[in-house]
């Protein structure tokens, strides 16, 4: 007999049940006046009165939905709670949401522009206006732009907030190749694996309807997306889908799976490999999917020109080359068990086209040819057929919707080499992480350079080598900080501009989080109360100076003013790019650009907002969110209409069908589909790009021996490999620095060490460790686990922050203060002073806090590690581990610059330069962001 629950509170047991039932959200129709009992006044009954404004996260890149509780009494956010009007998180938010509340209310917030007075890293700074800044900053562009020095212009930025086409526009329109990111210290290499398959360069899985999902990753706590993908993943898991986790560590994510394989890391692309080969032996692979999609004929053609072309000896072929990767091979490279790996692979056929897959950072950032993990992964899923379906994993582009904006510049007749160099033609995203050494070489040097929520100082491998470039008046100009948080990067700024953070600016976000194609629209939560109040404002900062938050501002406004003011007169052809869609001549504002996308360019956004008798702008501002379209599956058999057939050319060996010199289809068994945005339009198992770009021996789905393969590491002589790639779910880089509850929960980051490695070195759990890398070294303690495999060390990267002045240069809730010397040149030694401490603000729970502990910043003592094809940071590595010494202390750190050239040297002869083909920079199928002219990728140019 089952017990029949009870209410807790007796009381509540007579109250009569709400007529229709209890509402997890507040009603959108009651959003401009939302009442609740103020939780303060307990056990009084006191009513406060909200109006919920939507907004989306910042915290990390998902771009979940959340709604601001404005009092409507004081004009101050109450609080943060989901969106329900959200596609993707569907009302549901991770700590890291509700924390935003900490970050607009961080008493040590940046409220106004500061200016550096004394020297570079001195700590000086007085409060200037947003006039003086503009206008320093538009002299400095426009000077560099009309003496032709437009690759001195450099736009660094971090996490965006938005769609990269609005910032595209601002450098478009200036005539530079400038977009400067993060990307290959994070995921270039997993998209690059991806990209070589089909043009494509992410993973969008549909887990809600898999029957069997593989991750590399741990994504049910800290993965990419992971609060809309972990919902799904939980959707599967509901209705049956088991799931398996690939990961050197018993993540949180491991725990919870049907199978967990710890794999030496490195040794992943072997184990994928395994499992296709598993499939092939036993024939559960689709055959037919293979036979209409994969460019089998060409590789046919390219590497066995004697052979019959047919369908069955390209399945022969494959059975012949991954006859090698055994379950045994896999298990000896890895140490994961050849029968887990053999069950997992069946698993994965029985799934067949509801088999989901995904891998974004993980083992593709940490490994030379980690890009291949990628594409050994997608190889499992072009196998058993589950690309774009019901349960599968489509190309990312299917699953986002970003929409044209008004006017948009034509891209530019420029290549910026010190971005984009000839060395790395294959790299999927800039060579931002060697900026310090091309500059130090002479490649160059900057006259504007921007970092933009970006802190390379402390993000960066190789930080020290940031800072002394950064303290380089010579190499980099005038550097303004775009920000709203103080960095370690800051401190090295010229100007440090505080821009606003999830609720106080406008973007434009669309992710990938399932089988669906949504928008949603950041704003400006405070500006956007007032106005409703009926109040006017030029510009955001303005309206965060009327509501106690200073001078606050957002990009958006930023760019156009400052574009306006460099090109004030029109002469440059700048400024038409900001005059107003609306009002001829006039400066374009926020309101309109995002009126004009809305109005135009969001199908079926116009009709909705009809409904309810809104304009589409007016639409956004309320519900925050737009579903464009559901159930999107199998995007590229989309068939062209005949009216794009018409005088177009069907290539009768490839199928390729042409029209005007571009390809645009590719006809498959008679029918025209649009196919892939590949060379073949086909799913590309054989890369003709890399044979001709001097890379054959990888032409094909491969595995690559990692740089920390195991073989190479002598456990005997104190050498380990150290993982240092994973996060924590309540924070993200460095972002998160000011949300006091994120701080409480997460302050440390101890190396994880196996019992058997523990006993070896006598060391128990909070001992301390010093691992020494190529250039240095750091000491941390450890937290002796069973969840980590023997012979490796892991260490989050989501910890060690630090701040070199008392009262100013980072956020006292987060860093630790620490003492930093150059000894000698190149070389640099950090101790930490003192940890997290109490501290007197107009927030009285920093005088609460009662965690000391910062973490180590261990990406200081990481030499730059270029993977040759991808261009990925290759983060994992080599150390010497031992005791500390009697002067050694926990968070001290030692680097030397001149080592950390030395390796940069080394890791940059393994590549293989262009140009290739033709005289090209880089092939011109191969995405590029902020593409330029075809011109620019001709090194003639």
């Amino acid at each position: 007999m089952i017990e029949e629950v009870k209410p807790l509170n007796p009381a509540a047991a007579g109250l009569e049940p709400p007529p229709k039932g209890l509402a997890s959200f507040p009603p959108p129709e009651r959003w401009d006046d939302w009442t609740e009992y103020d939780p303060a006044q307990w056990p009084r009954k006191v009513s406060k009165h909200y109006s919920l404004i939507p907004t989306i996260c910042f915290n990390c890149e998902a771009a979940c939905g959340l709604l601001a509780y404005v009092d409507k009494e004081t004009g101050r956010i109450r609080k943060f709670e989901g969106n329900p009007a959200h596609p993707g998180s569907r009302g549901r938010n991770c700590a890291k949401g509700p924390a935003t509340l900490n970050q607009v209310n961080d008493p040590e917030r940046i409220l106004y522009p500061l200016k550096r007075t004394g020297k570079r890293g001195e700590g000086k700074w007085q409060r200037v206006t947003w006039d003086e800044v503009l206008d320093d900053l538009a002299e400095r562009i426009r000077k560099a732009l009309i003496e032709g020095r437009r690759n001195e212009i450099i736009y660094h930025v971090g996490r965006p907030g938005h769609e990269l086409v609005y910032n595209q526009r601002i450098l478009h329109a200036w005539g530079i190749d400038g977009h400067n990111s993060h990307t290959n210290i994070c995921s270039a290499g997993a998209r690059t694996g991806y990209a070589f398959w089909h043009g494509i360069d992410r993973p969008s899985p549909d887990y809600a309807n898999a029957r069997f999902i593989l991750l590399l990753s741990s994504h049910l706590e800290a993965g990419h997306y992971f609060n809309p993908h972990a919902q799904r993943i939980i959707d599967g898991k509901i209705a049956g889908a088991k799931v398996c986790v690939i990961d050197t560590r018993l993540s949180n994510t491991a725990a919870r799976a049907d199978y967990w394989l710890s794999t030496w890391p490195g040794s992943e692309a072997a184990v994928l490999l395994a499992m296709c080969q598993v499939i092939l032996r036993e024939e559960l692979y689709d055959a037919e999917f293979i036979r209409r999609w994969v460019n089998w004929e060409e590789y046919l053609h390219e590497e066995h020109p004697g052979r019959p072309r047919t369908f069955t000896t390209f399945i022969e072929a494959l059975k012949e080359i991954y006859a090698e990767y055994t379950p045994q091979f896999a298990a000896d490279e890895s140490g994961a068990d050849s029968e887990l790996i053999v069950q997992v692979a069946r698993e994965i056929g029985r799934a067949g086209h509801a088999f989901a897959a995904h891998v974004w950072r993980n083992a593709a950032a940490g490994n030379l040819g980690g890009w291949q993990v990628a594409r050994t992964l997608e190889f499992l899923s072009v196998l058993v057929g589950a690309i774009a379906t019901p349960g599968g994993t489509a190309p990312a582009a299917a699953n986002k919707f970003i929409p044209a904006p008004p006017m948009m510049p034509p891209a530019p007749r420029a290549w910026n080499e010190i971005m984009w160099p000839r060395e790395f033609p294959l790299a999927f995203f800039e060579m931002s992480f060697l900026l310090p050494h091309f500059l130090q070489e002479g490649r160059g040097q900057l006259a504007a350079y921007f970092t933009r929520v970006y802190n390379p100082v402390w993000t960066n491998p190789d930080g020290m080598s940031w800072i002394e470039t950064l303290a380089d008046e010579s190499k980099i100009q005038r550097h303004a900080c775009l920000t709203p948080i103080w960095s370690e990067t800051a401190w090295f700024a010229d100007y440090i501009l505080p821009m606003g953070l999830a609720s106080e600016r406008h973007d434009l976000m669309s992710q990938e989080t399932h089988a669906a194609r949504w928008i949603g629209f950041r704003q400006p939560v405070l500006r956007v109360m007032q106005e409703k109040q009926g109040k006017h404002f030029n510009f955001t900062y303005e309206a965060h100076r009327a509501a106690g938050l200073g001078e606050v501002w957002e990009e958006d406004e930023f760019w156009i003013e400052l574009s306006w003011r460099i090109d004030p007169d029109g002469a440059l052809g700048i400024r038409q790019y900001f005059e107003s869609p609306y009002q001829s001549g006039q400066k374009m504002t926020v309101a309109e650009y995002y009126r004009w996308i809305f109005e135009h360019s969001v199908p079926g956004l116009p009709e909705a907002a009809a409904t309810e008798g809104l304009e589409p702008l007016a639409y956004m501002r309320k519900y925050g969110a737009f579903l464009v379209e559901d159930g999107v599956y199998r995007a590229h058999e989309q068939r062209l209409p005949e009216a794009q057939l018409e005088s177009a050319a069907i290539d009768a060996q490839t199928g390729l069908v042409t029209r005007d010199g571009t390809t645009i289809g590719v006809e498959i068994d008679g029918i025209v589909h649009t196919g892939f945005p590949t060379p073949s339009r086909r799913l590309e198992f054989f890369s003709k790009t890399l044979k001709e770009w001097k890379w054959p021996e990888y032409a094909i789905p491969s595995y690559i021996r990692s740089h920390v393969h195991r073989d190479d590491i002598d456990i005997s002589s104190g050498e380990m490999l150290l993982l240092p790639t994973f996060r924590l779910p309540t924070l993200v880089h460095t972002r998160s620095g000011n949300a006091k509850w994120l701080y409480e929960i997460s302050h440390r980051n101890p190396l994880w060490l196996h019992p058997a490695d523990g006993a070896r070195l006598g060391l128990s759990t909070d001992d301390l460790l010093k691992v020494h890398t190529e250039i240095g070294y750091f000491v941390d303690k450890v937290w002796v686990t069973e969840g980590i495999r023997p012979g490796v060390i892991a260490c989050s990267h989501h910890l060690g922050r630090w701040r070199l002045d008392e009262d100013l240069g980072g956020e006292k809730w987060s860093t630790a203060l620490v003492d930093l010397r150059q000894i000698a040149p190149g070389k640099w030694m950090m101790r930490q002073v003192h940890g997290v401490q109490r501290f007197a603000s107009a927030d009285p729970d920093s005088e609460r806090v009662w965690w000391e502990d910062a973490g180590v910043h261990q990406n200081l003592v990481f030499p730059v590690q270029p993977d040759p094809i991808s261009g990925a940071h290759c983060w994992h590595q080599k150390v010497r581990v031992e005791r500390p010494g009697p002067e050694d202390r926990y968070g001290d750190i030692f680097v030397d610059t001149g080592k950390s050239h030395e390796v940069y040297k080394r890791w940059l002869a393994m590549a293989r330069p262009a140009p290739g083909p033709g005289g090209l920079r880089r092939p011109l199928w191969l995405a590029r962001v902020y593409r330029p002219a075809t011109q620019a990728f001709y090194l003639s140019e």
